[in-house]
């Protein structure tokens, strides 16, 4: 695996394939970020809530939308990706890497992963 970056300000690709989309170096990363550009338009407050440092929940696991008794939690980096373009920041992540962030509103902790494994047994 690798990192995968995309500009911002690079337009969404069109007409590719289902394989294209999902089955290439990036997984789907680069998708949930162009679903996340879409958002950030149609859905302004939860675009503030992502620039705020709140991880709202975004139909990946990784949003929090209360505290638990549990503070720390698993997540997708598929929400990253959603979460990194609904703040306007340009696509960013390392594919091998975890990334661990806290949410702003609710503290729980969340850690990033591609692990299927991880990400299966979370609950």
């Amino acid at each position: 695996m690798t990192r995968i970056y995309r500009s911002y300000s690079e337009p969404d690709r069109e007409n590719l394939t289902w394989e294209e989309t999902w089955r290439q170096e990036d997984k789907g990363l680069i998708k949930n970020y162009e679903v996340g550009r879409a958002l950030a338009i149609k859905e302004l407050e939860l675009a503030e809530k992502a620039k705020r440092g709140e991880l709202p929940v975004l139909g990946y696991k990784g949003g929090v939308d209360k505290a638990l008794k549990k503070k720390e939690k698993i997540g997708a980096l598929n929400y990253i990706a959603k979460w990194q373009a609904l703040r306007g920041e340009d696509l960013n992540i390392d594919m091998n890497e975890e990334i661990v962030l806290t949410c702003t509103k609710t503290k729980m902790i969340v850690t990033f992963t591609m692990d299927l494994e991880k990400l299966k047994n979370a609950n």
